[in-house]
């Protein structure tokens, strides 16, 4: 039979056994890919980050946080102002960054929440600053320089912090029934008037083009009108002429002569 002393011993090996494996498991960290470990010793954040791998620590006193570094996207939803005062409601994608080198300083000033603490906010106060520059119907046909500026205006507010902007889209622009009630009434006055010009174009280059025709026909007219003559008409009938004179077709005295018709002088 097993003496106490055996046992006892026995549960102090496991009991030192657990310990060390636990001393082991706090020792050993892992980054994940595409993280930076955040070194906190005791509460204080260290500037010496931990790249992706495995890395060992002070046991118990040296916790890592793991901040992503991939490239993330967020969204906002945003209500402002245009210009000419239309109320302008806008969906905006952001593609972001956290920096390797800026990992500890976020963490510690701000946290792993740092995108509704920083991005979300910055998002919306560029999206409205840039907005109100321009009108409604600028904010549609000029849709790329917007975008151009509000990621820039983005950019200044939250590259400090070591973030970067990847990518800006605008998802969307929506406005008021009113006002897209007004842009399509004035784009079927623009086409109608378009339509109108064409027609009335079209109308002229007919106009021209029988106006053309008629100066045609009347020079023609004109040239014919001036090769008739009694010489023409004489030598028209002659060359349909068979040959034959005519016999006497009238009453007393009535004669037709050919003399008119043929040049020739009539006999005594």
């Amino acid at each position: 039979m097993m003496t106490k002393k055996k046992i006892a011993a026995i549960v102090l090996t496991g009991a030192a056994a657990l310990a060390a494996l636990a001393v082991g498991a706090s020792a050993v960290k892992i980054v994940p890919a595409g993280h930076t470990g955040v070194q906190v010793h005791l509460g204080s954040v260290s500037e010496e980050v931990l790249s992706e791998g495995m890395h060992f620590v002070a046991p118990f006193v040296t916790q890592v946080v793991n901040m992503d570094n991939r490239v993330l996207k967020s969204e906002a939803n945003s209500t402002s102002a245009s210009k000419d005062l239309q109320n302008v409601s806008s969906t905006i994608a952001v593609n972001y960054r956290l920096q390797q080198d800026s990992a500890a300083s976020v963490f510690r000033n701000i946290g792993r929440n740092y995108e509704e603490v920083i991005i979300q906010p910055a998002i919306l106060e560029s999206v409205k600053a840039v907005t109100a520059q321009f009108t409604a119907e600028e904010l549609v046909t000029e849709r790329q320089k917007v975008s151009d500026l509000m990621k820039e205006n983005l950019s200044e507010k939250i590259s400090p912090y070591g973030i970067t902007v990847e990518l800006f889209n605008i998802i969307s622009f929506d406005f008021s029934e009113e006002f897209n009630a007004a842009i399509e009434a004035k784009q079927t006055a623009q086409q109608n008037a378009l339509k109108a010009e064409q027609d009335l174009r079209r109308v002229e280059i007919e106009a021209q083009q029988e106006i053309e025709k008629a100066k045609a026909e009347a020079e023609s007219y004109r040239l014919k009108n001036q090769e008739i003559t009694d010489n023409t008409l004489k030598m028209a009938w002659i060359e349909k002429w068979d040959g034959k004179l005519p016999a006497v077709a009238g009453g007393e005295g009535m004669m037709f002569d050919l003399s008119s018709l043929t040049g020739s002088e009539p006999q005594q």
